[in-house]
């Protein structure tokens, strides 16, 4: 038997779990306090829960919760969802996937470049629409810059193997944790930085990239700036947390992209 939640979070969840019989926890997500497939009297649910306090986490569970309903039948179906003074729980259906494998020669490879123009042909939802991206404005050299980055389409924003999941029913996106409005360049780029990170070089990345729409149709100066904005984050993430080894790792990844481009 694994570790069970706390009692407080249980009870929480307990009108739509019943009593809960088993809980695994995934290793996916660093924004949850709770992150688990749980066994439950009432059915098999995966459940994300974060502390109800004011800030980033309740803000982008319920981010999640809104942009469902518009993101599916990409993303599992949100069931139900609760929250008490201390908790804010979402309970969504439990989908058989694993983790996809980006790195060269992976038969996933076709699959998750269909879903990227998947993400991009779905409508922008009306509560999106307040929802602006900002994330790598700041790590633009000007405001110029971070304009490029501005447009109307439905971003995912975390676009990581973690977050793709690939099973018998095709791959799955997940983790809508910070959807926002932009361009369309923004997911098929974040794909290209774990492609090269999966081992893929950056000519091989963009080549794969580039059978996205959102790719093909983007200013390549564009590219460029959002390239080097994600490098300047990276190096500034990585010089913060130097304990952290895969933001190290991402900060490589970002400056060989860089030397490509600019090579």
């Amino acid at each position: 038997m694994t570790r069970l939640p706390s009692v407080d979070f249980l009870n929480v969840i307990h009108p739509y779990t019943g009593d809960v019989f088993d809980a695994q926890p995934t290793t996916r997500g660093f924004s949850s306090d709770v992150l688990a497939l749980i066994d439950g009297e009432q059915g098999q649910f995966f459940v994300k829960g974060v502390q109800n306090r004011a800030g980033g986490r309740r803000d982008s569970i319920n981010r999640e919760r809104l942009i469902n309903e518009s993101v599916r039948p990409l993303s599992p179906r949100l069931l139900w969802h609760t929250e008490s003074d201390q908790w804010i729980a979402l309970g969504f259906e439990w989908v058989n996937g694993r983790l996809s494998d980006l790195t060269p020669g992976s038969a996933d490879l076709p699959a998750v470049i269909q879903l990227m123009d998947r993400i991009g042909e779905i409508p922008l939802p009306p509560v999106a629409d307040r929802w602006p991206e900002r994330r790598w404005n700041r790590f633009a050299s000007h405001e110029d810059e971070a304009a490029l980055f501005k447009g109307d389409m439905l971003i995912h924003g975390d676009i990581n193997p973690s977050n793709i999941l690939v099973g018998d029913a095709g791959p799955w996106i997940v983790d809508w944790a910070w959807p926002t409005r932009g361009s369309a360049l923004i997911d098929p780029a974040l794909l290209v930085l774990q492609l090269i990170a999966a081992g893929h070089s950056p000519e091989g990345a963009e080549s794969l990239a580039s059978q996205c729409d959102g790719w093909s149709t983007s200013d390549p100066a564009a590219i460029d700036a959002f390239a080097m904005a994600n490098l300047r984050m990276f190096r500034q993430r990585a010089k913060r947390f130097p304990e952290q080894e895969w933001l190290c790792a991402m900060e490589d990844t970002a400056q060989a992209w860089v030397a490509y481009r600019q090579g």
